[in-house]
């Protein structure tokens, strides 16, 4: 632990771990497609501001946020030609910054589209969108099989201002090993292109792939392909594990008191934690306000000390968690504890963390920035 950390407890994100990943996901690619790289929370709780020059090198210009605030964030130091699309829906009252920011946003409806292009011909520009169509998420868009789908879309694309580069849908199962729901998916959102093309409407960047389709369907690839999760190491062990991908984040602590206690002894919050036997008991100085789930304490969870593992014992608390040593040979105060990550032959993978608490890796990994300080390696 370095002496600017300021804390008993940090993440690192390995920044070369990030580029071979990158490499190895481009190398998925179908002839004509790009990549454009989610950077959206903080690219997933990784850090944006680090991430980005890594994707960049690799010639990436194409980024995906989830917020405004995130796309102007990134004009802040990216490179002004890079093209940022924004995957949440954009109210009219925000278009000015949108123009402000040239920012690629969705289509939905045309009150949205005669907004933007009333804007766009204001400033004297011509902006991005996207039309997005529900091929089987359910969550935003135009219904695939609604005729306004296709009207409207083509519609917004004669919009003086406007420039309709593609449409937009998610997968939302091409993580299963069963492809039927994708292919759905695929078929309709062929038929949304199918009925624009008979308007005369070609595009470049039509966009479906996310990062299992990326990785290994290439005829969903179409224009623009949006890799995230695998970019960052996820999807190890998987139905639709990219091999050699790897984990880029790990979250390391050290031990700040070690306590011996007898049997029966309680600890944590409701008494929560009980020892069946004499015990080595160690403290860690983070929390669930550092964005580890609650449920992982009291035995649910394990760490990694001096090469051996072991578990969590009574409820996390908001800025510390107790972990039982007994078992740890030679444990001493300021040894190093990893939470996520490898040591030795050991390992916790960011999977096995969320799977103990029945959810994602990408909830866990979001939630690291609240207060750790973090390590870049280059």
């Amino acid at each position: 632990m370095e002496k600017w950390m300021n804390r008993p407890a940090w993440v690192e994100i390995d920044l070369r771990v990030l580029d071979k990943n990158t490499k190895l996901v481009l190398e998925r690619l179908a002839p004509g497609a790009k990549a454009l790289a989610v950077v959206k929370a903080d690219c997933y709780g990784h850090c944006m501001k680090e991430c980005y020059p890594v994707f960049k090198a690799n010639g990436i210009t194409d980024y995906g946020v989830a917020a405004l605030s995130e796309a102007i964030e990134l004009r802040s130091y990216g490179d002004p030609a890079d093209r940022i699309v924004l995957f949440a829906l954009t109210p009219p009252m925000f278009v000015e910054t949108v123009c402000e920011y040239n920012v690629v946003t969705l289509v939905q409806n045309l009150e949205y589209a005669k907004a933007l292009s009333d804007e766009a011909v204001k400033r004297g520009m011509e902006i991005e969108v996207m039309g997005v169509v529900d091929t089987g998420m359910g969550r935003i868009g135009y219904q695939w099989d609604d005729p306004a789908c296709v009207e409207e879309i083509y519609e917004a694309s004669t919009y003086p201002g406007l420039k309709m580069i593609g449409i937009f849908s998610h997968l939302s199962c091409e993580d299963f090993e069963d492809k039927y729901w994708s292919d759905q998916q695929h078929a309709r959102f062929e038929h949304v292109l199918k009925g624009l093309r008979a308007k005369g409407l070609e595009m470049p960047c039509n966009s479906l792939a996310n990062s299992p389709a990326t990785s290994h369907r290439k005829e969903l690839h179409y224009g623009l392909c949006r890799p995230g999760g695998s970019l960052y190491g996820r999807y190890q062990d998987s139905c639709v594990e990219l091999p050699g991908v790897e984990a880029v984040m790990t979250v390391k602590a050290v031990i700040t008191q070690l306590k011996d206690v007898p049997d029966n002894f309680s600890i944590s919050y409701g008494r929560s934690g009980r020892t069946d036997r004499p015990s080595k008991i160690a403290t860690l100085g983070l929390g669930y306000a550092d964005g580890l789930p609650r449920y992982w304490g009291a035995g649910r969870g394990r760490v990694i000390v001096n090469g051996c593992f072991a578990p969590t014992i009574g409820n996390m608390c908001m800025d510390q968690f107790m972990i039982d040593v007994t078992d740890v040979p030679d444990v001493k105060v300021g040894d190093e504890v990893v939470l996520i990550g490898r040591q030795g032959d050991k390992e916790i993978k960011l999977g096995d963390f969320a799977d103990v608490c029945d959810t994602l890796s990408n909830e866990i990994s979001c939630g690291m920035p609240a207060r750790l300080p973090y390590k870049f390696i280059r």
